[in-house]
C-alpha cells in the first residue's frame, strides 16, 4: 500500500511539468518562436514575444511521450549541450524545463548530442506544423484558388512525417470540403487528407 500511495503520488507532482523551446535566428521565418508543451500535450505556439494570437492545440499522448522521453534522456537539460564546434549559425536555441520545483535551460547552436537533435527536430516540427496551419487558414480565407496548393504542401509534409498533432488541421480541412465555393480538385484532396488524418495507418501497416 506505502509504494502504491508514493507511486500515485509522484505521478500526480509530474503532472505540471512544461518543456519550453524557443530559437531566434533572425532573417529566417519565423525568426523568433517559443512553443511550451505540457505534460498533458496541451502546447502553445509563438511567434513574437507580445505575439496577440498565440495558438493553442494538444499533442497526441505518444509526441507528448516521445518528447518528454528524450528530454528525460538528457536529465531535464542539466548538462551542457552545445557542441562548440565551428558551425555556422544556425540559429539561437533553448530548451528549459519547469516542474516539479524546478527549472532548468540550456542554450546552443549546435548539438552534436543525438538525443538534443532529436528533441529540437520534435520543435521544429511543430513549428513547421503551425505555419502550414496558419498558411491553410489564411487561403481558405482570402486565397481560395491558392488552397489546393497550401494541401499539396501539407500532404508533402505529412509523407516526409513533418507534421504533429494533425487533428488541428480537420476544421479547415472539413470547411473546404463542404464548401462549393472552393475547386473541386481541392475539395477532393481536403477530403482525402481530412480522411487519412482521421483514420492514420498504422506504423507496421504501412
Amino acid at each position: 500500500m506505502i509504494r502504491f500511495l508514493l507511486a500515485v503520488s509522484l505521478c500526480a507532482c509530474g503532472q505540471d511539468g512544461k518543456l519550453i523551446f524557443t530559437k531566434v535566428f533572425p532573417g529566417s521565418t519565423p525568426a523568433w518562436v517559443k512553443i511550451v508543451v505540457e505534460k498533458n500535450g496541451q502546447a502553445v505556439y509563438t511567434e513574437a514575444p507580445d505575439d496577440p494570437q498565440p495558438l493553442t492545440f494538444k499533442l497526441t499522448e505518444a509526441e507528448t511521450a516521445a518528447m518528454y522521453g528524450l528530454a528525460e534522456k538528457l536529465g531535464w537539460f542539466t548538462r551542457t549541450l552545445e557542441s562548440g564546434l565551428p558551425v555556422a549559425k544556425m540559429g539561437d536555441k533553448a530548451l528549459r524545463y519547469e516542474g516539479e520545483g524546478k527549472a532548468q535551460e540550456q542554450k546552443f547552436n549546435y548539438s552534436s548530442d543525438p538525443d538534443a537533435q532529436a528533441l529540437t527536430d520534435w520543435f521544429e516540427r511543430i513549428s513547421e506544423s503551425e505555419r502550414y496551419l496558419l498558411e491553410l487558414e489564411r487561403s481558405a480565407r482570402f486565397d481560395k484558388l491558392g488552397v489546393n496548393r497550401v494541401i499539396l504542401q501539407i500532404q508533402a509534409a505529412y509523407e516526409r512525417k513533418r507534421l504533429v498533432a494533425v487533428d488541428q488541421f480537420l476544421k479547415w480541412l472539413d470547411r473546404v470540403t463542404k464548401n462549393e465555393s472552393y475547386l473541386n480538385m481541392a475539395r477532393e484532396r481536403a477530403a482525402r487528407l481530412a480522411e487519412t488524418f482521421r483514420n492514420p495507418v498504422a506504423e507496421g501497416a504501412k
